[in-house]
């Protein structure tokens, strides 16, 4: 067997294998399981940023100073994509409406208490506006996800790391048939708990299982692009390796402190702040037991 052949099939079938792995967990989960998990994925998130991307990116960069600033840069630019997809589904008075609608002053959830006490407006405040008696969906709609937001830019990070993935399973390959099979098991390995995250991020932006599974293969495609780039031109396409690790760390930790962690400080409760730590621990470990015992 070549090393191309065996470059493509490690890039198809471990993008397949450790999505599928990580879907038999995430997508047999009940339902109102997923917005307890969402602690999980944030705890794998960071992992994966802190414990696996940015070390790597880090020991390959001959520019440390570059690789940070675009990881800055990343990090700006999707701030300004999620501003534009909160454009294209904010309109009129909803924009106004969200500013101040949350499960706490619901008119809908708790109809006695805003017809029992005014509340006094502090001058120049966005007013309340409560929507159309005829649009009750879009009030349960934004109380349990996203529009996708956060999905979107998962899967935009998720697939910059696939594709650097592809880049590495490829230069194993070109040193030596047994030295790839390795690798390539390694990264299945990794990216297992990464994508049980991902999946639940999903779910809880409001994809349906079906298309968070598709969506999922689809970025694992990125693996093998990765890896035919690579071999058309390895050391060219190294060379950028640590500036695209830096974009797929800026997504992931994005997504985890900005979309994801605001949302757990909805619930205050003692019992459900030591479940969220427990489960952000439990991602966190994951991953760290994982890269453990792949590189010992």
């Amino acid at each position: 067997m070549s090393p191309l052949t065996g470059m493509v099939i490690a890039c198809l079938a471990g993008g397949v294998l450790s999505v599928s792995i990580a879907a038999l967990f995430a997508l047999n989960a009940r339902k109102h399981w997923v917005p307890l998990l969402v602690s999980y994925a944030i705890g794998a998130l960071l992992a994966a940023v802190f414990l696996e991307i940015l070390p790597h990116a880090i020991e390959t960069s001959p520019n440390i100073e570059a690789m940070t600033a675009t990881m800055l840069f990343g990090i700006l630019l999707f701030f300004a994509l999620e501003k534009l997809v909160l454009w294209r589904h904010c309109h009129g008075e909803h924009c106004e409406m969200h500013a101040m609608h949350d499960e706490a002053h619901c008119p809908e959830l708790h109809p006695g208490k805003a017809s029992a006490q005014k509340v006094k407006v502090p001058q120049g405040a966005i007013k309340f506006r409560p929507l159309p008696a005829e649009t009750p969906q879009v009030l349960s709609h934004h109380h349990h996800h996203d529009d996708g937001r956060s999905g979107m830019m998962i899967m935009i990070g998720d697939t910059f790391h696939n594709f650097v993935d592809g880049v590495l399973i490829c230069a194993a390959f070109m040193v030596d048939m047994q030295v790839g099979l390795v690798t390539a098991l390694a990264i299945i390995a990794h990216e297992i708990p990464q994508e049980v995250g991902d999946f639940l991020i999903l779910l809880h932006s409001g994809y349906s299982k079906r298309k968070a599974f598709l969506f999922n293969i689809a970025s694992s495609l990125a693996t093998l692009a990765g890896g035919l780039i690579a071999y058309a031109g390895l050391n060219m396409v190294q060379h950028w390796v640590p500036y695209i690790l830096s974009l797929a760390a800026s997504s992931m930790l994005y997504v985890a402190v900005a979309d994801l962690i605001p949302g757990l400080h909805k619930r205050t409760a003692m019992r459900d702040t030591l479940l969220q730590l427990l489960l952000i621990t439990l991602g966190v470990a994951s991953v760290a037991i994982t890269k453990f015992l792949v590189e010992g």
